[in-house]
Order: C-alpha cells, then structure tokens, then sequence
C-alpha cells in the first residue's frame, strides 16, 4: 500500500513537471476578479499636454463591469514583484463591494507595452492617468505598493493632483535618500536586478523570502522555473531598464514634494526590503496630513500576508464613515 503511495506521488509530480501551474493558477485568479465583476480592458492611449507621448502606448487594466456613482473610486498599483492580478488577489473581494475598482498593469508588466524609450517612474504615473481619463473617471482614490507607491506618489504630487482625492502607500521607500538606496543596494551583496526579474528557482526563492514573513516552506524548483516562464522573462530587458531608472532616480523629483491629499501609510513589522523605519520618516515627511500605521507579523507583501488588516485599514480611511459597515 505504501509503495502504491509513492509510486502515485511519484508520477503526480512528473505530470505537474509536464503542466503549467502558473498558467492555471493565473486563469484561477482571473476568475477570481471575473467572479467579483472585474472585467480586463486594453486602453490604447492618445497622447495629452499631461500624458505619454505618441508612442504605442497601452494599459491592461480590470475595471468594473458597471461602474456605480454611489461607489468611490480605487486605482491599485502593484510593485516590482509581479503583475496587477497577482499582487491584488487578496484584496478584490472585500474591496470590489465598497469601491468601483481600477486595477492596472504597470508598463512591461503583465499585458501592458509601450514603444517610448522613457523609463521613468513620472512615465507611469502618466501613462495610469491617462487610461483613467481615457476611462471617464474624474475623481479617484490611488493605492500603490512599494514601486506602485512611487507611482502613486507622482500622480498625487503632479501628474494627476486634481484627480487623485486621497492616497493609500504600502511599504514605499518613495521617501529615501540616495544614500539610502544605495546602502539597501550593498546590504544585499549581489546585484538586485537578478533578485526583482529573476532567472532561475534560487533568485526567485530568495525575492519571496525577502518579500515575506512567513514565506512558503515548500517551493519546488519546478514550479519556480514555471512561475518564471509565465511571470518574468517577458521584458526582462525593459523591467531592469526600470529598476536602473528607480535605483538613480527614485521618484524622479527633488527635493520630494509635499501632498496636498490625506494619505495613509501602511507598513509590514518585519519588512526586509523598506524596513518600517522608512515608514515612519515618511510620516515625519508628510505631516499632518499622514497616517501611519503598522501592520503585526508581515514583510514588505503585508497586503498578501495579512489581508484582512490591509482591506480594513483601505476602508476605514477611504470610506465616508457613514458608509463603513
């Protein structure tokens, strides 16, 4: 009976050696946004005073089926770490039924492309509020995580002031010094560009252990070089190009400006990539207008590890107290 087990177990895992978990586990997640009535739209964008410029520009974003007035409005931007669907997964079926939901694709990230030789972390924050121009919504809420909340930063501060009504960043370095990056840079001792677009199981291995707390105990090489495959190869080029870009230039402006919206600072107690005192010079930085809370027994990918906490924080400080239930 036992040499039946083994002999099972044994040929189970040469038949998921054979099959793309990644691509079934991504059809899964697309279900999962589908079921929570998000649809995926491709937003060719027209060039603007404001926005991108004449290049082949699109956005893949998941927007609502039906967006309702009575709703405000949320753009969540994902980090380096992975595509739109994969860094939000855990946040669309609580968030979905108190806010109409905008869920993009960073460029060469997930389906969205440009031919623009622009790299720039201002480049995305245009290119996102463009697609939401380009979307009809006037007024929105903006959420972004680490690199996202670079992003979102840029589109508080000048891309998309007037839009944008309040901000959400998740364990963001937006705020660091030069020398900062670079001590975060060394502190590692190997070149970070293989850590955040990795080529093989043991980068990919170390970017999770990194990003979390509790990391997975079992991730099998197989499953790692197919996660790879699906995730990271295509336009592994242009992504370290970003990374480059992010590593001399962070936001893009200096000395970092002020915003002027009501923003809300969420940080991971054990975060390895942004520990949580850069959460608390950012709230320094900010000022009154700022909150800053820490979330227990979560890394860097704290809207992963602790979901619930993150989706309560959203809707408390996104929501008219009315509307929280």
């Amino acid at each position: 009976m036992v040499a039946v087990g083994v002999t099972f177990s044994a040929r189970l895992l040469r038949l998921l050696r054979r099959v793309s978990i990644a691509y079934f586990h991504d059809l899964l997640v697309s279900l999962c946004f589908l079921y929570n009535h998000l649809i995926p739209r491709t937003i060719h964008l027209f060039s603007s005073s404001k926005g991108p410029t004449s290049d082949l520009t699109s956005i893949h974003i998941w927007t609502p089926l039906l967006h309702r007035r009575s709703k405000p409005s949320v753009v969540l931007i994902h980090g380096f770490g992975g595509d739109a669907k994969w860094q939000w997964r855990t946040q669309i079926g609580a968030l979905s039924r108190s806010f109409n939901l905008y869920i993009p694709d960073l460029i060469f990230f997930g389906n969205s492309r440009s031919d623009s030789p622009n790299r720039s972390v201002r480049f995305q924050a245009q290119c996102i509020a463009q697609a939401m121009k380009q979307l009809g919504v006037k007024r929105y809420n903006v959420v972004g995580i680490s690199y996202g909340g670079f992003v979102a930063y840029r589109m508080g501060s000048d891309v998309a002031t007037e839009e944008v009504e309040k901000i959400v960043l998740l364990t963001s370095g937006v705020g660091m010094s030069e020398e900062r990056m670079r001590e975060l840079v060394q502190r590692e001792g190997r070149d970070v560009r293989d850590i955040l677009c990795p080529k093989n199981p043991e980068d990919l291995r170390l970017l999770v252990r990194r990003s979390m707390y509790r990391p997975p105990v079992w991730m099998p090489d197989f499953y790692l070089r197919d996660f790879i495959k699906a995730k990271y190869m295509d336009h592994r080029k242009e992504r370290i190009e970003l990374l480059e870009d992010l590593l001399k230039h962070g936001a893009g402006v200096s000395p970092l400006p002020v915003l002027s919206q009501e923003t809300l600072l969420l940080w991971g107690d054990h975060d390895q990539v942004f520990p949580v005192d850069f959460g608390h010079d950012l709230h320094r930085h900010l000022g009154k207008i700022s909150s800053l809370e820490i979330i227990k027994d979560a890394g860097h990918a704290l809207q992963l590890e602790q979901p619930q906490q993150v989706n309560r924080h959203i809707r408390h400080f996104l929501l008219p107290p009315h509307h929280i239930k």
